[in-house]
């Protein structure tokens, strides 16, 4: 009999806040939840919240139902070797790792069991999170809507096949970069221009948001809300015109091209 309905192996920011979203929904108690980690830092906070200590990834394996892999894939055949005798056919893994598939996870432990799949990005840490998730066939319906309640306790939630992890990286896993990279390079802009930067980061964060809200809300396609900014020969229209001129188009495209293309060598490296 398990003693722990949940557990981490790595504590690290993303799985706390996986922790305290699980913990909000008030289906589970903390000391149900169940964590590893070689810091002792991490592993202060985790008990903290009053989660238990377990003395090594195999112990908390033997002891939860349904495991998290929040760690590094560069770290993830010597965990998954670690595990694999303490594995059992009904658990379910909860894989958090870029470019770490499904077969390759049943592969290394060498018994069957579910596998669940997840792309989720930072701004879960502020409850804001989008996360993509798949599952292997042998994760029950139960389970699967138990781990997407937690994520959209969270944030949004999109269900993709397995084949698609990789590729979605780089439309939510990877994308706040972008759009962190855009904000710096506006702010960067504005005080060349006289602007106070932090005036400046506000006005453009809130633009962000009211933007990414005229997306999901107003029922017009990208497209037609550039046209709707754009005046021919105006202000956005020479500023757009700056952009196609450096190709910003095909440069997040290309972005996002070597953002999958690393995940699958991700997936070779740790074979």
């Amino acid at each position: 009999m398990k003693t722990l309905k949940i557990g981490f192996i790595g504590a690290g920011n993303m799985a706390y806040a996986i922790a305290g979203g699980l913990l909000s929904l008030g289906q589970l108690r903390p000391e149900e939840v169940g964590f590893f980690d070689v810091s002792e830092e991490r592993c202060a906070l985790f008990s903290g919240m009053g989660m238990t200590a377990c003395s090594s990834s195999a112990a908390l394996v033997r002891e939860a139902h349904i495991v998290f892999l929040a760690i590094k894939p560069q770290v993830c055949s010597s965990v998954l070797d670690e595990i694999s005798d303490a594995v059992s056919p009904e658990q379910v893994l909860v894989s958090m790792m870029a470019g770490i598939s499904i077969p390759f996870i049943e592969a290394k432990l060498k018994k069957p069991c579910g596998v669940i799949l997840l792309m989720p990005n930072t701004p879960l840490l502020i409850g804001s999170g989008a996360t993509a998730m798949a599952r292997s066939e042998r994760v029950g319906d139960a389970e699967y809507k138990f781990i997407a309640e937690i994520f959209s306790s969270l944030g949004t939630v999109e269900h993709l096949s397995p084949k698609q992890m990789n590729s979605v990286i780089s439309v939510n896993g990877s994308s706040p970069a972008y759009v962190y990279l855009l904000a710096k390079a506006v702010m960067e802009g504005a005080v060349k221009q006289g602007i106070d930067p932090e005036t400046a980061k506000r006005l453009f964060a809130q633009t962000l948001i009211g933007s990414a809200k005229m997306i999901l809300e107003s029922g017009r396609e990208p497209q037609e809300l550039i046209d709707m900014v754009t005046s021919p020969g105006g202000t956005t229209y020479k500023a757009l015109e700056a952009l196609m001129d450096y190709r910003f188009v095909e440069g997040v495209q290309e972005a996002m091209r070597r953002c999958t293309e690393r995940a699958e060598e991700l997936s070779g490296a740790v074979s």
